[in-house]
């Protein structure tokens, strides 16, 4: 039977800016136990009226770092746990949390299949612990991370990405900008197409572990095409937000 996990009181260690519109929460937990890369945490917020409402987000520092984890939250104008994050959310604040949740869209360090992420927007964050942790523990198995971004403004962790993909890691990442690019960049600049996604597979060699996170239509029409090109269905994961995915504001 599943063990039900308890709600407890999270202390805001520190807030960063990652673009216009996305911050990263860094929580203290006092009941911290180690996730899985690629799991979320809940965020619920009581009004003094009683008045609760909650939201998914996922981690995105990786398993090792103990007593905390850091929730990179994109700002939705209509959503009401994100704005609170944002705009009333400073460190020292407390906020109610549980988790970690999720047991189908978790990447272990000790796989030796080739690594395909596949993300849109925000829906890197989960990816990102993945990739951290991959560098944490030493993984070295070849990995390749497309990531589809608006503009390049929009692009979460893009300094830590070129760091990661150095260093004989054996990671390879490219990105493409679907609404904007600027002068000299040398990434893609379209939205996700099976050319596209035939370049990047194609050194892989074998089948590989596939990961896909974001927009529900981004993910549905990436793995549509994964599997037009040949990959098993068994091989690919997705996560999905928006309208038809689960109760996530982004992140």
């Amino acid at each position: 039977m599943r063990q039900a996990i308890d709600w407890q009181i999270a202390t805001v260690k520190e807030i960063r800016p990652e673009t216009a519109n996305v911050k990263t929460f860094t929580l203290a937990l006092p009941n911290w136990t180690m996730h899985r890369a690629g799991q979320h945490y809940d965020v619920r917020l009581t009004a003094e009226d009683g008045y609760q409402t909650q939201r998914s987000y996922s981690v995105a520092s990786e398993p090792g770092r103990r007593g905390e984890i850091d929730l990179t939250v994109e700002r939705i104008e209509d959503g009401e746990v994100s704005t609170y994050m944002h705009d009333i959310l400073q460190p020292g604040d407390k906020m109610e949390v549980r988790g970690p949740i999720g047991g189908y869209f978790v990447w272990d360090p000790e796989s030796v299949e080739p690594l395909l992420l596949l993300a849109g927007g925000s829906g890197v964050v989960p990816l990102m612990s993945m990739l951290r942790h991959r560098m944490a523990v030493g993984n070295t198995t070849p990995a390749r991370l497309l990531y589809s971004s608006r503009t390049f403004d929009d692009i979460l962790y893009y300094d830590e990405l070129q760091k990661l993909r150095g260093n004989g890691s054996g990671l390879e990442v490219f990105h493409t900008l679907t609404r904007a690019h600027p002068e000299g960049w040398k990434g893609y600049v379209r939205r996700i197409d099976e050319p596209m996604l035939k370049e990047v597979i194609k050194p892989l060699g074998q089948v590989p572990q596939v990961f896909i996170c974001g927009p529900t239509l981004m993910v549905e029409s990436a793995a549509n095409k994964l599997v037009r090109l040949g990959l098993p269905p068994a091989q690919i994961r997705t996560e999905r937000f928006g309208p038809t995915g689960p109760t996530k504001e982004g992140g």
